[in-house]
């Protein structure tokens, strides 16, 4: 695709309304007006799509010097100027371009075109959720005539039945639509999901459901955005507001680690939409359906409005003020830090402010080493490569993915796991930029959409299949490993040293938003802030120094396996839990049996869940949208962003801690989310010696008994998940969950349209489909039905046994 801004530096000089301007070769007309502050009115035109004609409404006149060096305007009949649209015309050295403002023919042209599309466009402006946004409404004001000759004729408009749901999700009013395809373009060129298609033909000509393609995409909300009438709209947001009504905020999003720039709309105190922000170097103008959609959790029925204690007598969490819950948990957490120790659990949700407070408030409030962001399945292999190689640095920009020679995807599902890079990999991949390999069991539609060559891998054996892969990449290539890989062994080692020995960049891309800054901030048991080694002891004096305390725990300290193993052995007395949900842990069961076995819980989370139950004290926090912060993203790079709402009754993470710790006679040091991030800039990234680099773990041999699979896992990108609770409408655009298995595996089932899975933790029952997968794997969905693959199955890697089975 074509975005009207080459990268070389020839230039050529053109003169546009008397102005002259020289911009690179092969530049479009329309974008050197921009350069200049000319504005030419236009629709299907987009920065970001290839270039089409398809309105007309961009038309200038063009003049173009002959073998004479004379200018000779472009004709069309003879004697008559011929309008060209500047969105398709390349600029050219000696052009001259007049555009409405200098020539009479061009404003004519262009108030023809607009007269044209008014013909059968409705105004029902009032009424149209584009309203007030509308470059159609817009442009009909500034470059269109007051009257229309149609309405002389006593014409009747063109008019459908209405809406047609394109998806649950996305709505078309089809007589709004001006054909300007650009819904269409972005779905067969940037998305690649052909799920809204041009019907008919001449005056019949519409927009309309793609025939014979199933609804399936994660990137559809864009279409709504760039639409420049209102023919698209959402059904969470149609006819709710109109766009004068709405403060707009900047942010960021908070469902992956893409760090994607969103505005946040909100009006009298809600939330009511989110658009995606303009971001060149990041997200561009893209976001996934989850970031536009997914934020009503925000004033769920089960949002914590106050903290909770439980009642001493009754044993039942009563409501409780925010200087009484700050006193029991005080008590509660040194009683438990003398009679054992306390554990901290972060997740992976938290702002990067919220995770250096619980970092600092583990290592020198409660005196441990013990906290640990994985609240998920994880290995020392991946914290030591977390540790050498990924915290403090950032080798891969989103600019290296369009420009590199490769890029090879190991224990990584972009589409499902960060959506940002994978619409900048199939924008490479699109341009003839890049070649994409990955690792993994099957093909998946984002990887067949990337025409990604696949090295078919069971769970487990990535190690072994990054060691073929030698001398397919050179120093231009780009390593993308996920936290997946924790799963197997040996994997993390054998990246490094595939991006040793080929001279690749390696980056780590973790699934959730506040991981990356949960690390760099030292929530981890072997890493202080900012990547210093808690085994240095000069890294220790360093950051003890900077706060202001005695020296620091040196122990090396306990991951979350083992903080909850300690738990239910009674080795550790206390745990605070951060944001957290049972069914993403590790061992679900046994987080849950250590939860009731600890003497002394404190929970912080947005909405009472399963570990709040639990809990001896609740403390609410607010989300993102109600407060400031920073998400860092895979890049390593920081993503702040202001509250675009105020959140009564509820406080940010690192201000609960402060309470707690003033209660148990210290000072966290700081109260605000501004006043720790002056603190974290002081602190700085160390300098240092880095943590050891990563090792290989000693191979293990794997076999599998008859009639057992190895199961692969992953999320998809709409599944069960916490945060995406309240939107039906989006819920139901959800992929299914089915387990998918070879032709061979699904033979032996007899034609089964269903299948039972055995693991050790539980069954579960769900459709089958045939993929071109190994015939040893199986692979089903994370999160998409029952509790989850962790919760009612097994650990993604382990083996289960499959059987045909009725639904």
């Amino acid at each position: 695709m074509s975005t009207g801004a080459p990268e070389t530096t020839d230039l050529v000089t053109l003169t546009i309304d008397g102005v002259a301007v020289s911009v690179p070769k092969g530049t479009l007309v329309i974008r050197a007006a921009e350069q200049i502050g000319i504005q030419i009115p236009r629709f299907c035109d987009h920065p970001l799509l290839a270039p089409v004609g398809a309105c007309r409404q961009c038309l200038v006149e063009v003049a173009l010097p002959g073998p004479d060096g004379e200018l000779r305007q472009m004709q069309g009949p003879p004697g008559r100027m011929k309008p060209q649209a500047s969105c398709t015309l390349t600029a050219s050295e000696g052009m001259q371009v007049n555009t409405q403002l200098t020539s009479p023919g061009a404003d004519k042209a262009q108030r023809g075109v607009m007269e044209a599309l008014l013909i059968n466009h409705p105004l029902d402006c009032p009424v149209c959720d584009k309203g007030g946004e509308c470059p159609l409404q817009n442009q009909a004001m500034s470059n269109g005539q007051g009257e229309s000759r149609f309405a002389d004729t006593g014409g009747t408009k063109r008019t459908f039945a209405k809406p047609i749901n394109i998806s649950e999700q996305i709505l078309l009013d089809r007589e709004r639509c001006i054909v300007c395809q650009r819904c269409t373009r972005f779905a067969d060129e940037v998305a690649g999901d052909p799920f809204i298609e041009l019907i008919e033909r001449g005056a019949y000509q519409q927009i309309g459901i793609a025939e014979g393609v199933p609804f399936n995409s994660y990137f559809s909300g864009n279409v709504i955005q760039i639409c420049p009438v209102g023919a698209l709209t959402s059904a969470e947001y149609r006819f709710r507001s109109r766009p004068f009504d709405l403060v707009s905020s900047p942010g960021v999003t908070e469902h992956d680690s893409s760090g994607a720039a969103i505005r946040v709309d909100h009006r009298r105190g809600k939330v009511v939409r989110r658009m995606a922000g303009n971001d060149p170097e990041v997200n561009e103008e893209w976001i996934t359906d989850k970031d536009r959609f997914a934020f009503q959790y925000t004033r769920s029925a089960d949002r914590l409005g106050h903290p909770l204690v439980r009642d001493a007598d009754t044993g039942e969490l009563r409501a409780a003020s925010w200087p009484e819950a700050f006193v029991v948990a005080a008590r509660g957490l040194a009683a438990a830090r003398d009679g054992g120790g306390v554990g901290v659990l972060t997740g992976g949700r938290l702002i990067a402010e919220d995770a250096y407070a619980y970092s600092k408030f583990a290592r020198t409030v409660l005196g441990t080493n013990d906290i640990d962001f994985r609240a998920r399945p994880h290995s020392a292999e991946e914290a030591a490569f977390l540790a050498s190689e990924v915290v403090g640095t950032m080798p891969v920009t989103y600019r290296d993915l369009e420009q590199a020679s490769t890029v090879l995807l190991v224990g990584l599902e972009p589409e499902d796991e960060a959506g940002s890079i994978f619409l900048r990999l199939r924008k490479a991949q699109q341009a003839g930029a890049i070649k994409v390999v990955t690792v993994a069991p099957f093909t998946t539609r984002g990887s067949a959409k990337l025409r990604a060559e696949v090295v078919s891998t069971a769970p487990g054996e990535e190690a072994e299949a990054l060691a073929t892969l030698d001398g397919q990449l050179d120093g231009n290539a780009v390593i993308l490993v996920g936290e997946r890989l924790a799963s197997g062994s040996g994997a993390y080692a054998a990246a490094v040293r595939l991006a040793r020995s080929t001279g690749a960049r390696l980056a780590w891309v973790p699934r959730r938003a506040g991981d990356r800054g949960a690390l760099e901030a030292g929530c981890l048991p072997g890493l202080l802030p900012g990547g210093r080694p808690v085994g240095d002891a000069a890294a220790r004096v360093d950051v003890a120094t900077a706060w202001g305390v005695d020296p620091l725990p040196e122990r090396p300290g306990r991951d979350t396996t083992e903080i909850l193993s300690a738990l239910r052995e009674k080795t550790l007395a206390g745990v605070v839990v951060a944001g957290v949900s049972i069914d993403d842990l590790p061992d679900p069961a046994a987080a849950r049996d250590a939860l009731q076995a600890a003497s002394f819980v404190v929970a912080l989370d947005l909405r009472n869940t399963e570990i709040t139950e639990l809990a001896d004290v609740v403390f609410p926090v607010a989300p993102t949208s109600h407060k400031a912060g920073t998400f860092v993203n895979w890049e390593g790079r920081p993503r702040s962003f202001a509250a675009a709402l105020s959140a009564p009754g509820v406080l940010p993470d690192l201000r609960s801690l402060a309470g707690i710790a003033e209660e148990m006679g210290t000072t966290l040091g700081f109260r605000t989310v501004a006043e720790a991030q002056a603190e974290m800039a002081e602190v700085g990234a160390w300098d240092g010696a880095r943590a050891p680099a990563v090792e290989a773990p000693s191979a293990k041999p794997r076999r599998l008994a008859s009639n057992r699979f190895w199961l692969a896992s992953w999320k998809l990108l709409l599944d069960n998940g916490l945060l995406q609770e309240g939107d039906k409408a989006m819920a139901a655009t959800a992929r299914p969950a089915v387990a998918k298995v070879s032709a061979s595996t699904a033979n032996a089932l007899q034609g089964a349209r269903a299948v039972t899975l055995t693991g050790d933790r539980g069954e579960v029952t769900v459709p089958v489909e045939v993929a071109d997968i190994a015939d040893d794997v199986v692979w089903l969905p994370a999160n998409s039905l029952g509790r989850g693959v962790l919760a009612d199955l097994a650990s993604p890697g382990s083996a289960v046994t499959v059987k045909g089975a009725q639904l």
